[in-house]
């Protein structure tokens, strides 16, 4: 397999435009008007010599080598930066041009190393190939470098070299930084023979503000910005696309390879989802697939205080099944279940609650969805009729007015928030509601007109302010509310919002948000053109997590921001097959496509294709298993790809239904949390070692490919599929392409995917059905799936969580942007430079109150338990409020974390905690003793059989 041929035009495609015709060197070429010359030339097959310019940024016209000429005007215009003209004779190639070209390649090459044949960008160098495509054999010059003083490489990224000496100043890695990421962390210093690319001065790329997302490093056409993985292995020799494992943007990425070792990973510019752009994870945090502390046989152990013994693949089933038998017998059918990974492929994920659902005989199904989006697929449901975001990514760039609330997509959805941060840049105006002012509120070039720092927990009377100023200031969209709403409910719900104890000066004695800022933020979403909004976990994580999805559906339509490009209701799903796991069926109440188990039609499907009676019962979330667990009727546990003692809430009740359960299987790629409470460990495969598909925030389904063998020897679905096996069903696939025609043939949203669709278009977004047969980028045009879409009432109810006077302060938490989740694929990554540890964020003021400094040791207290971590103090939180993450194991935040949850999913309310914080020593008495049993838990005894 060859290399993945990706063509760069040089300029930017233009959209829209009348047909302009035009010859290039005697050929007629037809494109829409704006475009460049060069593109034009590039479309028709014809290589225009180039050096600054690339298609991922706009045209700059510096480097003075894509010259060509144009019968009836004088000189040599460059032909990146020349629109094309109607009836337009371009020439490409003349003697005067041959000549020009050498001269300015001379140029170039006079001030540039000649060390090719060591470097570490031969074969893949623009500057060479360019020499090469110019006909340049000699130079008169002398190299001017070696009279300068030699400028030290910049090796203090850990994912990329920067050697200045090899910089040809076409300014393409400055442009990529400012047009593709939005960071304008680079500049160009220095004046003639002098002048270098910089990340800042006196600073290195690691101090500087890069972020490290790989777009300067993809535009330097030499071995000035070049990864160290290339320097190291040498160029790859083939590549295979595939579909980044990180957050639910969904990247495509080509895997360049040398035969099985991974090169690079290089975004691909026709995936649709990130457009040829990556962020830290994606482009270069993919070292965990090969880190040492990968498990790489099964293991069991009688006792979790035992030590593991390797085992083969046969024995580890033998003993699940086994184990998973007994306890039904003892303990009866609903005594055991099981949870799927958002972070396995959708045909991954369908097999896990089919073998629960078919081969255990219940629906004690759940995926760590309960913990995070749940709220988003019982609102929207309700609300329109369909459990996911209605828009494309695209949708952004016609975006008028973006809300943003409870996300931070610069940290948590890297690539999103750089295409968010463009169309800010371009005019586009914002609000922010969120209790810390993130990045978003303020950045180079961008500001929110209005950024609403409410107190934790008040969503919901926030959002209905907003609606409650709409609403008497006769803002509605009526004409699309009658069309398109049942216009009786939404008249009850006017007069619910218009009530005055929702108007702004009320909500402000709740929230702290000042009034005249609610009603200009209303004014501004309702008057200000095509408005979408986006949210995240801190809309989803509280007590009124659905009730505050609900209001944000009441918002976009009271304003008739639906069904249309620009618009939108869009969460952004944390992780990348979130959504996927929810449209399998993961849900204890629902078969794949959202279907409830009771549905007698829906459950003949599957019983007629899987030859077993289905229960139509609902089984057991995931706290309901745990307090089983404790109860002493839920003994068994199959858990794939799902790290529950460190990302679900109250770490003590965890930990306790774990204890008091008889064969817990973990089935990941890391001796995780979870896995010191397990009884068997099944090894996990990456994504680069499988097939498959993933479904990312926009509904869009891609493509998984493999790229390498399984270190394990199993992907992922062969392991489920062969403990169904053991568990006596008669399943019989060959490759993923046949579960997902299953999928296909039960699922409606997916009647039209195949993976031949998939191979043709690139992807496609669901529902792909027969009405919809290339997929539905944007939902609810022309009407809603549940026909009329449905207001409803939102009343705010106050969390039970309250401070007092033993615990002042709120806790809410998030993510960085170098690591991802619980950190066990980022940590195992040099991103740990990034972020060595967990820090608490704390006001200046709550600080002093405390005798806190910077980096102090503290303890921060729930009436849950405790934990210690360093304060970090800043006044990115408002006073009041305390701000975490959650990427280390031995913080264990959730220690904190209370068992309040969603009054309609059981979502946690991860986001309102009240604590204490007060200086610490060190470790907390239950932080040593997790460690202590961390290590006890953590030893292996390598078995005679591990290798069969």
């Amino acid at each position: 397999m060859s290399l993945v041929e990706e063509i760069d035009h040089g300029t930017p495609a233009v959209r829209a435009g009348a047909p302009v015709s035009l010859t290039i060197d005697g050929r007629q070429v037809t494109v829409p008007a704006g475009t460049s010359i060069m593109r034009a030339a590039m479309e028709m097959g014809t290589k225009v010599p180039k050096l600054c310019a690339t298609d991922s940024v706009k045209a700059y016209g510096s480097c003075r080598l894509c010259l060509v000429e144009i019968d009836g005007r004088p000189g040599t215009p460059a032909s990146c930066t020349t629109p094309v003209g109607e009836g337009m004779a371009v020439r490409t190639q003349t003697e005067r041009l041959k000549r020009l070209r050498k001269g300015v390649m001379e140029l170039y090459i006079s001030d540039h190393p000649l060390d090719c044949l060591t470097c570490g960008a031969n074969g893949d160098c623009e500057l060479q190939e360019m020499a090469g495509a110019v006909g340049l054999r000699e130079v008169r010059y002398g190299y001017e470098g070696e009279s300068h003083t030699a400028l030290p490489k910049d090796q203090s990224n850990p994912y990329f070299d920067y050697d200045p000496s090899k910089c040809i100043v076409c300014s393409r890695c400055v442009r990529a930084c400012e047009e593709v990421q939005g960071t304008f962390a680079l500049t160009i210093e220095g004046r003639g023979f002098d002048s270098r690319v910089s990340p800042g001065a006196h600073e290195t790329f690691l101090e500087s503000e890069c972020v490290s997302c790989g777009a300067c490093v993809q535009a330097c056409p030499t071995a000035t910005l070049i990864e160290k993985s290339v320097v190291e292995i040498g160029q790859p020799e083939h590549s295979v696309v595939t579909t980044c494992a990180y957050c639910g943007v969904g990247c495509s990425f080509k895997a360049e390879m040398r035969g099985e070792e991974l090169v690079r990973m290089v975004p691909w510019k026709d995936g649709k989802a990130n457009r040829g752009h990556s962020c830290v994870k994606g482009r270069f945090a993919w070292g965990y697939a090969t880190h040492r502390d990968r498990i790489l046989n099964p293991m069991v152990r009688a006792k979790i205080t035992d030590p593991w013994r390797e085992v083969s693949w046969a024995e580890a089933f033998s003993h699940i099944a086994g184990e998973f038998h007994r306890l039904q017998a003892t303990y009866g059918k609903d005594a055991i279940g099981g949870i799927t990974s958002s972070r396995c492929t959708n045909e991954e994920t369908y097999l896990v609650q089919k073998l629960i659902r078919a081969g255990f005989g219940n629906n004690n199904v759940d995926t760590c969805a309960r913990v995070c989006h749940s709220p988003t697929g019982f609102g929207l449901k309700t609300a329109f009729g369909t459990s996911a975001g209605t828009q494309d990514f695209d949708s952004v760039e016609e975006t008028d007015v973006v809300l943003v609330i409870g996300a931070n997509p610069t940290d948590g959805h890297p690539v999103f928030g750089s295409r968010l941060k463009k169309r800010l840049r371009q005019g586009a105006r914002l609000i922010v509601i969120d209790p810390r002012r993130t990045d978003l509120v303020q950045s180079p070039h961008i500001k929110a007109d209005y950024h609403l720092p409410l107190r934790p927990g008040t969503n919901v009377a926030v959002v209905t302010a907003l609606a409650h100023v709409i609403v008497t200031e006769e803002l509605v969209n009526e004409a699309f509310v009658r069309d398109y709403c049942d216009w009786s409910e939404f008249e009850h719900w006017a007069a619910f919002v218009a009530e005055p104890r929702h108007a702004p000066e009320e909500v402000e004695k709740i929230s702290g948000v000042p009034a005249a800022a609610l009603r200009g933020a209303a004014r501004l979403f309702a008057t200000g053109g095509n408005g979408a909004i986006y949210y995240g976990l801190g809309v989803t994580e509280h007590s009124q997590g659905t009730t505050t999805v609900m209001a944000i559906a009441n918002l976009a339509m009271v304003t008739g921001n639906l069904g249309r490009p620009g618009v939108g209701v869009n969460p952004l799903r944390g992780q990348n097959n979130v959504q996927g796991s929810c449209d399998m069926g993961s849900f204890p109440h629902e078969f794949p496509g959202y279907r409830h188990v009771s549905d007698d039609a829906t459950r003949e499907i599957f019983e007629k294709l899987w030859g077993v009676a289905l229960s139509d019962e609902p089984g057991l979330r995931i706290p309901n298993m745990l307090d089983a667990a404790v109860d002493g009727t839920f003994k068994g546990i199959y858990i794939q790809g799902e790290d529950i003692v460190q990302s679900d809430p109250d770490t003590h009740h965890v930990t306790a239904g774990l204890a008091a359960m008889e064969c817990v299987v973990v089935h990941d790629l890391f001796l995780n949390e979870t896995a010191n409470y397990a009884h068997v460990f099944l090894p996990g495969s990456t994504f680069l070692e499988k097939d498959g598909t993933f479904t990312n925030a926009e509904r869009r389904i891609n493509r998984v490919r493999k790229v390498m063998t399984p270190r394990n020897g199993l992907a992922d679905w062969e392991v489920t599929q062969d403990l169904a096996r053991a568990l006596g069903l008669a399943w019989n696939y060959a490759h993923p392409g046949e579960i997902m025609a299953e999928i296909a043939a039960t699922t409606p949203s997916f009647a039209g995917v195949t993976y031949d669709k998939l191979e043709a278009m690139g992807s496609v977004q669901w529902p792909c059905n027969a009405k919809a047969p290339d997929g539905t980028p944007i939902m609810h045009i022309g009407g809603f799936a549940r026909g009329k879409g449905k207001f409803m009432i939102t009343e705010y109810v106050a969390t039970d969580e309250k401070t007092g006077p033993r615990f002042p302060l709120l806790l809410t938490t998030g993510r960085i942007l170098s690591q991802y989740n619980v950190g066990a694929q980022t940590r195992r990554t040099a991103n740990v430079v990034w972020h060595e540890e967990d820090r608490l964020e704390i006001h200046p003021h709550d600080a002093e109150n405390r005798g806190l400094k910077d980096g102090d040791w503290v303890r921060l207290q729930s009436r849950a338990g405790e934990t210690t971590l360093r304060a970090l103090v800043t006044d990115r939180v408002a006073p009041g409020v305390v701000y975490t993450t959650f990427h280390h194991p031995l913080t264990q935040v959730n220690v904190i974390t209370t068992d309040y949850s969603d009054w309609a999913t059981n979502c946690p309310e991860y986001k309102v905690t009240a604590v204490q914080v007060a200086p610490s020593n060190g470790p907390s008495e239950w932080q040593e003793h997790y460690r202590e049993h961390t290590a006890q838990s953590r030893r292996v005894t390598p078995g005679s059989e591990a290798a069969e």
